[in-house]
This record gives C-alpha cells, structure tokens and sequence, in this order.
C-alpha cells in the first residue's frame, strides 16, 4: 500500500468530456468537438475519442488499413493539411466496438500541432478529471540525502499533491546543495504543471545520478507557488520528513 491515493479509474473506463476540445494542424481546426469522450487505455490518465462527426473530413486520408485491437476493429486514417501531412494520424473504430466506442476516432497526440480545452492549450495528454494537484506551503522539515550526503535541507517546502503519485517536495535553490549537481538538457512537460525550465544530474561519491532534480520557472497559474523551486524523485533519493526516514516509492519514474 502506497501512502498517497493511487488513481481512480480502471482500464477502459469511460466518461463524457464536458470541455469543448479542439486540435489545429498548420494552422487550421481539423476537429472541434463538445461530445468528446474520455477513455481510459491504462490507469493514470485518459485519451481523447473525437466523434467522427465533428472532425473536418477534408483533412483525412484514408490509409485503407485495418486493424483488430482490443477494443474493437479500428481503420487508420492520415492528416493533411497544405503541404503538412502527418500518417497514422488517428483509427476510428467500426461497429463491433467495444466500450461504446463506435464511430470515434482516437488521435495520436502528436499528429497535430496542438491540442486546446476551450481556449487554453492542453500539453502531453488530457488531463484526468479524477486528478488533483495542489501546491501546499509547508513548515515540515524535509531533508534530501543521497549515499549519505546531504543533497538539500528546507524547513519552508512547497508541498505538490498530486494524486496517483507521491508528494513532492520542492525547496529554495539557496537550500540546494548545488556543488553535488550539474545541468542536464532534459526538458519533460507536464499537463498540469507546465514545462520544465531545468533539470539536474548529481555527482555524489564518484557516483552519477542523471535527472534527479528538476524546476519549473514558469509554471501553470495553478501550481505557481513552484516556481524556481526544485524538486528531487523521491524514487531516486532518499527523503526525511521532519526527521522520519521515507520509504522510497516505486512509481513508473523508478
């Protein structure tokens, strides 16, 4: 048992989208939907599926490929707009689907150049209607150690809960121990947390540990209490929390 809420849905669920949903290629709308439907095609987070009948059929191309998955036999289709063509752009599924998926097409998420609900831009996936993430300022003592030296100490933490995953504990660069890290160029984003402005690998012990810390400059207006903060994997070091040592967590980031 984890000590944090672990994801609500299971495989294959599904639930009305109540955001209107849109996705551009080169500059034109090639869906734009009210009637989008969540599915759930493994626990953490959910796809998009698009009735066929508010996608812009002039941007189609018909691959004339057949394929019988789980959820039911699905055809594959390409987009292209001008001279921008993207294949194996979405399948859309036929009759013997399953999950009251018939006549909905399911996009791959990079086959468009973006992705908005309503009128804010949608980043990496859809964002879970059963997740939360909050940013919480905190007293708590949290103490970052690794191989037995002390990466980072803060008695002021931004406390990030976020569910199915667990807390994340973003300090003050001045409480870093920036002499065991260097910068990394991996950039990862996050739909409910922006895009990373920052990650770190450390040098403990002769040791190297890449990506182990991350920081977000700029993010969401919903979690800006971290911005400039950094945060270490809890999966990859080891965390007291006001003294009491914390059990490393095995999450798909282990």
């Amino acid at each position: 048992m984890t000590d944090y809420p672990p994801p609500l849905p299971q495989v294959n669920q599904t639930a009305p989208v109540p955001r209107r949903i849109r996705a551009v290629l080169n500059g034109r709308v090639v869906l734009d939907t009210t009637s989008a439907l969540y599915v759930w095609e493994w626990e953490r987070y959910p796809q998009y599926y698009i009735p066929m009948t508010d996608v812009d059929p002039a941007v189609l191309i018909d691959e004339r490929n057949e394929q019988r998955l789980s959820r039911g036999t699905a055809r594959r289709y390409g987009l292209a707009v001008g001279e921008v063509s993207r294949s194996a752009a979405l399948r859309v599924y036929g009759d013997d689907a399953r999950f009251g998926l018939e006549g909905l097409a399911r996009f791959e998420w990079d086959a468009v150049d973006a992705w908005y609900e309503e009128d804010e831009q949608v980043f990496v996936h859809p964002r879970d209607p059963y997740t939360r993430v909050d940013a919480l300022r905190s007293t708590r003592n949290v103490r970052v150690e690794l191989d037995g030296t002390v990466l980072a100490e803060s008695a002021s933490p931004v406390m990030v809960f976020e569910t199915g995953l667990p807390t994340r504990y973003y300090l003050n660069r001045t409480e870093v121990d920036l002499t065991c890290l260097t910068p990394a160029d991996t950039v990862t984003a996050c739909p409910y947390k922006g895009t990373t402005s920052g990650y770190w690998t450390a040098h403990v012990n002769g040791k190297t540990y890449p990506d182990i810390a991350w920081s977000y400059d700029f993010p969401t207006r919903q979690l800006l209490p971290i911005a400039g903060l950094i945060a270490f994997y809890n999966e990859k070091v080891d965390i007291l929390l006001d003294g009491r040592p914390l059990t490393r967590p095995t999450t798909h980031f282990s």
